[in-house]
């Protein structure tokens, strides 16, 4: 079987809510797409997150995909449109920083302001905080690693003794439970 006839028999799977489906589709198309996508920006980390959510995008909207003949030209169209939709918000919001910054710098905060910026944060903190503590100690060793070490799915697996598949879910699911405790 070729491999476009390959990927439309993931996607139809992952339609019917095949988890494994969405890992095969993953590993036959990963490397395609993060090349795909070094073509349009050479920020490579910014790349593999996008190709990552672009698959959480799937598995979370699987029931309401529809069917695709070239399943990779979507993927490519999908990831190229995230891509630009996150370096346009970049963009943005380091203009927003800079304007942010130098109003700052040009009229102090006041003491109330400060004190209400502190509690935000500190409230912030402490949501997370209790929403981490409802993660299981592998979930938050992958979720540390992953996010606060800045390793990647590989080496994330490599370090943790487990399959590529295996830290993916367990990331998924982790980053799936902290959504629902956040909201």
């Amino acid at each position: 079987m070729n491999e476009d006839a390959l990927n439309t028999q993931y996607w139809e799977q992952l339609r019917k809510g095949d988890k494994q489906a969405l890992f095969e589709l993953y590993n036959n198309t990963y490397f395609h797409l993060v090349r795909f996508g070094l073509k349009i920006t050479a920020h490579d980390e910014l790349v593999k997150d996008c190709v990552t959510q672009l698959f959480f995008q799937l598995w979370d909207k699987h029931t309401r995909l529809q069917p695709v003949t070239h399943v990779r030209a979507y993927l490519f169209t999908s990831l190229r449109r995230m891509l630009l939709d996150k370096l346009a918000y970049q963009s943005k919001t380091s203009a927003a920083i800079s304007r942010l910054s130098a109003d700052e710098v040009a009229a102090e905060l006041s003491y109330e302001e400060i004190i209400v910026r502190v509690q935000h944060d500190e409230e912030l903190r402490q949501k997370l905080h209790r929403a981490m503590q409802q993660l299981t100690p592998k979930q938050k060793e992958l979720i540390r690693l992953m996010f606060f070490e800045g390793l990647t799915y590989e080496e994330v697996a490599a370090r943790t003794s487990q399959s590529i598949k295996t830290a993916y879910n367990t990331i998924y699911n982790a980053i799936h439970l902290l959504r629902k405790l956040l909201k």
